[in-house]
């Protein structure tokens, strides 16, 4: 009885290694699966030239685009005010009122700061660039390897467009920012009025949706719709509010370091911020640079006033708000950024973490129904 004891428990602990190997093994061929359909996808679309007819197709139709965005964030709230009785078309205009008066609220504190600190900072702009001259020549002035004095004038050349632009060319430039001004606010208007005919027929247009397709395929199609719903909505939801605490964090930050214009570079930092790994290091190097430029411990104190702020966010405001809601490996994290950043540039990198979240989803709820992953092991086994 003992050795039978003995063996049994010895059965269960090697029982258990192998349930824990093999859903090691499920996840690395779930992970694996998922890459290499994606960079096939991504390559087939390359070759057939396609991503050009989508960028074309999307800058005609980003005013729907981003009234569908706005219709379905807004869809569940307006749900709730019409379940305790209120007509949905009032619940839409309650909701409209409401964002709109908090956007302009927030325009009203921000916008004229902002303008401000924009005028002091283009005042200022020569002397910051004099400054940069002046520093990155004390870097260099010690070597004489022709290929790093071949850099050193490459940068100040640079340098030197840029002050060209600035002394020459304000108009041009002021006309050209004006009239991207003007197109970007045409596009939100025209979005946010769309949104309004969307959120308000938003559950009739989900329903066409579904009469197209076959009614046996109904209940899969909700379920694969509500999963991409509930994570894409918790992802936008969280990282609006990461956002909005780097937003105040940094400006709070950059404001005691003494760097000039700080919501600027806040606005700038909480903006890339959106891309994960590389987007907080992307809006830091702007304000590093000015920083230093004003003298070396405004500099330091950026430096500090960053790395804290970035030590908030990985510590206490992604875990806390966002937890794991993509549920996505960094790896996969990581080759959609570069992807999406080698075809689409910066807004390709915006939009790499979510659609490569939907791809996953998409691919989870086929292999549940087709048992793709379970073949493959079976495959494997086999060769074995």
């Amino acid at each position: 009885m003992k050795e039978n004891k003995t063996n049994e428990k010895l059965n269960i602990k090697n029982l258990n290694r192998c349930i824990n190997e093999y859903k090691k093994l499920g996840y690395l061929l779930n992970n694996l699966v998922i890459i290499i359909m994606f960079c096939l996808g991504i390559y087939i679309l390359n070759k057939l030239h396609l991503f050009n007819v989508i960028g074309d197709i999307f800058k005609v139709l980003i005013p729907l685009f981003i009234g569908f965005i706005i219709a379905w964030f807004l869809s569940p709230t307006i749900d709730k005010l019409t379940k305790k009785k209120i007509p949905r078309i009032l619940s839409c205009i309650i909701m409209y009122v409401v964002i709109i008066g908090v956007i302009f609220l927030i325009l009203s504190i921000v916008i004229p700061n902002l303008v401000s600190q924009i005028k002091d900072l283009i005042a200022a702009l020569p002397n910051i660039l004099d400054q940069l001259e002046e520093i990155i020549d004390d870097i260099f002035k010690n070597n004489d390897i022709s290929s790093i004095e071949n850099i050193r004038k490459n940068i100040f050349k640079a340098i030197g467009n840029i002050s060209d632009s600035l002394s020459g060319g304000i108009p041009e430039t002021l006309i050209g920012g004006t009239k991207s001004l003007i197109s970007v606010i045409t596009t939100l208007v025209l979005g946010i009025m769309i949104s309004f005919y969307l959120a308000f027929d938003y559950h009739k247009i989900t329903k066409r949706i579904y009469d197209l397709t076959p009614k046996k395929y109904h209940d899969e199609l909700k379920d694969l719709s509500n999963r991409i719903n509930s994570s894409l909505r918790s992802y936008v939801q969280g990282l609006l509010i990461v956002m909005l605490l780097v937003f105040i964090s940094q400006a709070i930050g950059l404001t005691l370091a003494g760097l000039k214009a700080p919501l600027i570079f806040a606005l700038f930092c909480a903006i890339t911020d959106i891309i994960p790994y590389f987007g907080p290091w992307i809006g830091a190097i702007p304000a590093i640079i000015v920083g230093f430029t004003i003298s070396p411990l405004t500099g330091i104190f950026t430096i500090a006033s960053i790395l804290i702020v970035q030590t908030l966010e990985n510590n206490f405001y992604q875990p806390l708000i966002m937890g794991h809601t993509m549920k996505l490996h960094p790896v996969i994290i990581m080759l959609g950024l570069l992807i999406f950043g080698h075809f689409f540039g910066i807004m390709g990198m915006i939009f790499a973490t979510p659609l490569v979240a939907i791809l996953k989803i998409i691919f989870t709820f086929i292999n549940e129904k087709l048992n793709i992953l379970d073949k493959i092991k079976l495959k494997m086994d086999y060769f074995a």
